[in-house]
């Protein structure tokens, strides 16, 4: 995966934004102002994508390329994606397995309207 592809994937989710808050050599991917993937801007290419505690524990003891994250270590993992060992298959579905953590997460509004996003629902037509 190259960075374009890589924010092509998160771009995908519904909603999905990009914003800049620490700087040019972050990119910080957000659904509803919550943060769901961070990658690097320029030079190895590399993510933080939000995790099951004992999924992420399973990728850290899989591959040398993962670690956790130190900020915010039981729920996020630092992926070294510039290393070519996961494949570009996996590593969609790490980002998109952290978009829908973060959703669940959300004010149960924001979940509706993004889950029924999700599936082609139409909520705000009335049936």
């Amino acid at each position: 995966v190259n960075r374009e592809r890589l924010y092509e994937i998160c771009l995908a989710q519904p909603e999905a934004v990009e914003e800049h808050p620490f700087g040019p050599d972050l990119i910080v991917f957000k659904v509803a102002q919550k943060v769901f993937v961070i990658a690097t801007a320029h030079g190895d290419l590399t993510m933080s994508v939000k995790c099951d505690p004992d999924v992420a524990e399973t990728l850290r003891g899989t591959y040398d390329s993962v670690r956790a994250m130190r900020v915010w270590p039981k729920h996020w993992n630092w992926v070294d994606i510039s290393a070519g060992e996961v494949a570009a298959t996996e590593l969609e579905h790490w980002v998109e397995d952290s978009y829908d953590l973060v959703v669940d997460n959300l004010p149960k509004i924001h979940k509706l309207r993004l889950q029924g996003e999700v599936r082609g629902i139409d909520l705000d037509s009335s049936a």
